[in-house]
């Protein structure tokens, strides 16, 4: 009972990361109809960056600032290169070659500069030796940090959504973009400023799963960003608390069975809820079905 408790909150740690990166999926999917491909490698890249400048002696919450600027940055040239093209061009899901081969080749330029092997990431808010007693049940402090930091978060960037001018131009946007350009929303600076979130968004996530994790690879943002996607989904793509709801089912799902038979088969089982999901309710959990008009 105790193992299944301590995978369980290992889990709800995890998931809420998953709902951090689901969450930056639908900051795009708001302002453009669009879903980055390149998101893993972008959050890659800014785990990256931060991992090497604080080996080279640079305070670790400089390095991670500069890490999470990169990462935005990366995101705001995806929206020019591989986004805005593709919008053109009605109907066209150009947008999805182009924004997974942005990550492609995001990853082969971090692995000719900065190497292909694991690289130790610092500890950024506590040591991974530190434990908390929770009902006579040791929980690392760092898995209750990152799921307290996760929701946090979102919980701020649904705050702006409802609450701020910015948040309601998106949501202007986000119901009818026709409209809303009509009325002078600076629909660019819109995208723009949407798209540089998000990627600052990711960049976090990053960091925490590497904390958690202890090392980080070009390879390791695309993991995230399937279990991140398939989070949405099951939430119901577009809604934020879905989200976090998505997230939360699939980290506890495959850290449980991860720990009771393999990690490989809690992935396989997270991808099985997706298909139930999809097959009994397509619009996801929280998920509303939308009309279309013809």
């Amino acid at each position: 009972m105790r193992f299944t408790i301590t995978l369980a909150v290992a889990g709800l740690s995890v998931g809420s990361i998953y709902a951090l990166i689901a969450v930056t999926l639908n900051l795009t999917f708001w302002t453009t109809r669009t879903v980055n491909f390149g998101q893993g490698a972008i959050l890659m890249l800014c785990t990256m960056a931060t991992a090497v400048a604080a080996r080279s002696g640079v305070p670790i919450w400089l390095a991670g600032t500069v890490g999470i600027l990169a990462s935005a940055f990366a995101m705001v040239i995806a929206e020019r290169v591989c986004v805005l093209p593709a919008s053109k061009v009605g109907g066209s899901m150009g947008w999805a070659v182009s924004t997974l081969g942005f990550g492609i080749l995001i990853q082969g330029i971090v692995s000719k500069y900065l190497g292909n092997q694991a690289v130790a990431f610092p500890d950024v808010v506590l040591d991974a030796a530190q434990f908390v007693d929770l009902f006579g049940i040791r929980i690392g402090a760092q898995y209750l940090v990152v799921f307290a930091f996760s929701l946090t978060v979102i919980a701020l960037l649904d705050l702006a959504i409802r609450y701020t001018v910015w948040g309601r131009v998106v949501q202007a946007v986000a119901q009818d973009p026709e409209l809303t350009r009509v009325f002078g929303v600076p629909m660019r600076r819109v995208v723009v400023v949407s798209f540089a979130l998000s990627g600052a968004m990711a960049g976090v996530a990053g960091i925490l799963t590497a904390q958690i994790i202890g090392t980080v690879d070009p390879a390791f943002g695309f993991s995230l960003l399937i279990s991140g996607f398939v989070a949405s989904i099951v939430g119901g793509f577009g809604r934020n608390w879905g989200a976090l709801l998505g997230g939360l089912v699939i980290g506890v799902i495959e850290q449980v069975v991860g720990g009771y038979v393999s990690t490989a088969a809690g992935h396989g089982v997270s991808l099985a809820v997706l298909m139930v999901v999809l097959a009994v309710r397509p619009q996801g959990l929280l998920g509303r079905a939308e009309a279309v008009k013809a």
